[in-house]
């Protein structure tokens, strides 16, 4: 495999593109040259993302999709390649969530939130592994969260999926590798909270107004790192440093790690009460094409800073009380 893949005519499939994350990696596809097949459910955001991606000087391709599909999701596949003439690359982006207590939570949305997140990571995979395999290798991109290494509360399906796909990735990345299809490369994104309308769709079920945990990076932060590793692919790459500090932290000090991150999500995702419940876009696509929360993530660096050291100073107290814990007991 090249040591930096060209992404000039390179024909790539993204899904989750009609807003967040997949719209900013669009849009950061296009203007380097690539040709873009995006997938959603919605075609009216489908469409309005593919036109800037032109503006932009990429091609694209609109193509709804239900990733909870899998014929649709072989459809997409072979789509790609009869317009491109090849397929060189997939992004698994889509995601939707469900935000409450487990117990709380209502069992179809728990069940349509493995199924867009997990199992359709999985449906890409499967389609896209034979054509990358017919163009002489590609790469594959699964867009994870820092929760595939760490959790949150309230957060219980969205935490058992991306862990899922973290180690759905682990595993194919090694049947590649055993059986001799080492040119098709198999990559995992982690990023922190995200400045996406993720939180203003998700299913909620907590009474409360849903806001990302600080800190919050831009999904063009995110958008940026798929980038790269579709260049240069490798195993896993954090977006955002504080999913890589948090990370580092739960190695390090687990039990001390998720409790911090317990108390600290807790206090920090929810905005005012008085919300009633809704399945926000868990079944029904939202076809606005924003790439952006409102969230701010782009300016706000000295919130992310503060956020991201105090989380860590809290931490490391903590750890460091439970390494003098145990060296008194050791006496």
């Amino acid at each position: 495999m090249p040591l930096s893949r060209s992404l000039d005519d390179a024909s790539i499939v993204l899904t989750g593109a009609s807003s967040g994350i997949g719209t900013a990696t669009a849009y950061a596809l296009a203007r380097r040259g690539a040709a873009v097949v995006l997938a959603a459910r919605s075609e009216q955001a489908l469409e309005r993302v593919a036109s800037h991606c032109r503006e932009l000087g990429g091609r694209a391709l609109a193509v709804p999709t239900d990733v909870t599909d899998p014929v649709a999701v072989e459809r997409l596949a072979a789509r790609a390649a009869e317009e491109f003439g090849h397929l060189d690359a997939w992004v698994n982006n889509a995601a939707v969530s469900a935000v409450g207590l487990f117990d709380e939570i209502p069992v179809g949305e728990f069940r349509r939130v493995l199924e867009v997140n997990l199992l359709g990571a999985a449906y890409g995979m499967k389609a896209a592994l034979p054509y990358l395999d017919a163009a002489g290798g590609g790469v594959l991109v699964n867009n994870a969260s820092v929760l595939a290494e760490v959790a949150m509360p309230y957060q219980s399906a969205y935490n058992a999926t991306k862990n899922g796909i973290r180690g759905l990735a682990d595993t194919v990345r090694q049947e590649l590798r055993v059986t001799g299809r080492g040119n098709i490369s198999v990559c995992t994104v982690l990023p922190a909270s995200t400045d996406t309308p993720f939180f203003r769709h998700a299913a909620n079920h907590t009474g409360r107004e849903l806001v990302p945990p600080p800190p919050v990076y831009s999904p063009e932060v995110v958008a940026e790192t798929i980038v790269r590793m579709l260049r240069r692919p490798r195993r896993e790459a954090y977006a955002g440093g504080a999913a890589r500090l948090i990370g580092a932290q739960w190695r390090l000090a687990p039990a001390l790690a998720e409790r911090a991150l317990g108390w600290y999500a807790h206090r920090t995702q929810f905005g005012p009460a008085g919300r009633l419940d809704s399945a926000g876009s868990v079944f029904v696509a939202d076809a606005a094409a924003e790439r952006d929360g409102g969230w701010h993530g782009r300016r706000r660096q000295l919130v992310r800073m503060t956020a991201a050291v105090g989380l860590a100073a809290g931490t490391a107290v903590g750890t460091m009380a439970a390494m003098h814990r145990r060296t008194r007991m050791d006496r």
